[in-house]
């Protein structure tokens, strides 16, 4: 594939408030970064397709988490696509990258390749899960599949489980430029609705869809006045304009919330990275004995792992692994 032109704005999250509307967004542009995540398989188009549009979400909300290590989505689901997984690491310094990876699972003999991927996800569960590291309790938050899209279960989700009104408007897909360079671009737009001190839902019941909270029903009148206008002004949008080779992150704030007085914060560089390690993989198998481990022996006289996101293939003696292993030798591999 030939190298696209970087441009400057490419695999970054720019934070950003309307501060004549009480709402906070993020611009995420992403290029090489997806290009990467997807090199790793051999999706289909319409599995390929889902995979972008959850790195791309993981993107936009992995920027507004205050994370020490880890923040993590999932969708899982009954039909042929039976999970989505994306993983975002924490810059470890200023300055530094937030790192991506992204995986899917799906059954390859029920999957219509020529029908939308959401559709085969089936019923099911989109989460959130925040790990701020060791001896820090873990978060989870889980709602229901809703709506046409993953980024409609991302709506869902805030709404229902932060009571933060928030919308995204998303581009994605495979293009190839007017200079023959080619590869998958995805930008988009995040919209959050601050809540103001004390407030609570205003709704006795909830409009939303399967009885999910809306925005409806977490703003007040003057909340709500501010949003639908900041919506309003966020459809007029197109694609083009999302994916952006040639409009900068601050060039369309401008073009779309002028009015709004947008405020523009330092960007936030993304790349793709994997944590995995033969360490890590030691670590997961030492809660297994000599005899578990034998039950995993290959008739080489190896214990092998891959990893899920990154492709990587780890080979051990398993006579080092488990809770009875011998100290490891040096021959073990790791290849990608």
């Amino acid at each position: 594939m030939t190298q696209t032109v970087k441009m400057s704005w490419d695999d970054t999250v720019l934070p950003f408030q309307l501060d004549a509307s009480d709402i906070r967004g993020r611009v995420a542009r992403l290029d090489g970064v997806l290009d990467q995540v997807l090199a790793q398989h051999d999706y289909p188009s319409v599995v390929e397709a889902l995979v972008a549009e959850m790195t791309l979400l993981t993107a936009l909300i992995g920027q507004t988490m205050k994370l020490r290590w880890k923040l993590s989505l999932q969708v899982r689901g009954s039909g042929a696509v039976r999970l989505i997984a994306t993983d975002y690491y924490g810059p470890t310094e200023d300055g530094a990258p937030g790192r991506i990876r992204a995986y899917a699972s799906y059954d390859a003999e029920t999957l219509d390749t020529e029908a939308p991927g959401f559709d085969q996800i089936g019923n099911g569960y989109f989460a959130i899960l925040i790990d701020q590291g060791q001896d820090m309790q873990p978060y989870q938050g889980i709602t229901p599949i809703a709506g046409t899209s993953l980024s409609a279960c991302a709506e869902a989700y805030f709404a229902q489980s932060e009571q933060i009104p928030t919308r995204f408007s998303l581009a994605f897909g495979y293009s190839q430029e007017a200079d023959g360079s080619d590869g998958w671009r995805a930008g988009g737009v995040m919209l959050q609705h601050m809540p103001a001190a004390g407030s609570h839902v205003t709704s006795e019941e909830p409009q939303g869809e399967d009885g999910l909270l809306s925005a409806a029903d977490l703003l007040d009148s003057d909340g709500n006045e501010n949003w639908n206008r900041a919506n309003i002004l966020l459809d007029t949008v197109d694609q083009l304009e999302l994916v952006g080779p040639s409009i900068a992150p601050t060039q369309l704030l401008l073009r779309l919330f002028h009015e709004e007085q947008p405020r523009v914060y330092d960007t936030q560089p993304v790349t793709f990275g994997c944590t995995c390690s033969p360490d890590r993989v030691r670590q997961s198998l030492s809660i297994y004995s000599a005899k578990d481990m034998a039950h995993m022996t290959t008739d080489d006289n190896e214990v092998t792992a891959d990893c899920q996101f990154c492709g990587a293939h780890y080979s051990f003696d398993p006579d080092t692994l488990g809770f009875e292993a011998n100290p490891p030798i040096e021959n073990d591999s790791a290849s990608r």
